[in-house]
């Protein structure tokens, strides 16, 4: 990768919106090889994919908690159980395994505090292997969504 194909990623990161086009000239570069580059990002796995991101308040889901889970055990069996667990709830909208403890930080988003306990008591606490579940609740987002350097 080189600083080309930095600098594509970058604007991408920006606008993913952006037309073959617009984006060739932002960095300068001509069409095809432009568009050639960006294939190959997106062949090689560097681009997985363009989506919308939307406000979560504007849906209604102005709710967040972070839920920190610690498992029972940390065997295969009892690890892939839970990771299926809580990739089927739609309102983890993020989950991270990580070292230590807690074993896993999971971003919940729902309507409102009663949407959340709801959820916690009937779908979060009753995942596989949990031995321990920790929440805080999301004040405020400082840095939310920011495009990886370049």
């Amino acid at each position: 990768m080189d600083a080309v194909d930095r600098k594509i990623l970058t604007e991408l990161q920006n606008d993913g919106r952006l037309t073959v086009t617009e984006l060739a000239a932002r960095i300068q570069l001509s069409v095809s090889p432009c568009h050639r580059r960006l294939r190959d990002l997106e062949r090689a796995g560097v681009i997985r994919g363009y989506r919308a991101v939307v406000d979560p308040a504007a849906v209604g889901l102005d709710f967040e908690a972070i839920v920190f889970a610690t498992l029972r055990g940390s065997g295969g069996d009892t690890v892939t159980a839970f990771e299926e667990a809580v990739a089927a709830i739609p309102h983890v909208i993020q989950a991270q395994r990580l070292f230590g403890e807690p074993d896993y930080l999971l971003r919940v988003a729902t309507t409102d505090l009663a949407a959340f306990q709801q959820l916690y008591d009937q779908r979060l606490a009753r995942l596989p292997g949990v031995q321990r579940l920790t929440s805080t609740l999301v004040m405020k987002h400082v840095v939310s969504d920011r495009p990886l350097p370049a």
